[in-house]
């Protein structure tokens, strides 16, 4: 397996509608609803997944519109050894 013995970070983002803490829950629920699905429907090993919520802190496009708000709700993977 290409990724054996490599866990991953799962990394919630949310766009900038409502508070910080309404955020950071949302980002929290996000990545961990992912995880949920890789370990259920994948079998992958859950202690080699970290869920990490970030929020609104990291936006990769404007929130000034409604195309960069929907970019802005997503969830990345960083690879770790």
């Amino acid at each position: 397996e290409r990724f054996a013995g490599c866990g991953f970070i799962i990394e919630g983002h949310t766009d900038s509608i409502g508070s910080e803490e309404y955020n950071l829950n949302l980002s929290q629920r996000r990545a961990d609803a992912v995880k949920k699905y890789l370990t259920s429907e994948f079998q992958l090993d859950e202690n080699r997944l970290i869920t990490k919520p970030y929020g609104k802190t990291i936006p990769i496009a404007s929130n000034d519109n409604e195309d960069g708000r929907a970019l802005n709700r997503r969830v990345e993977f960083v690879r770790i050894k």
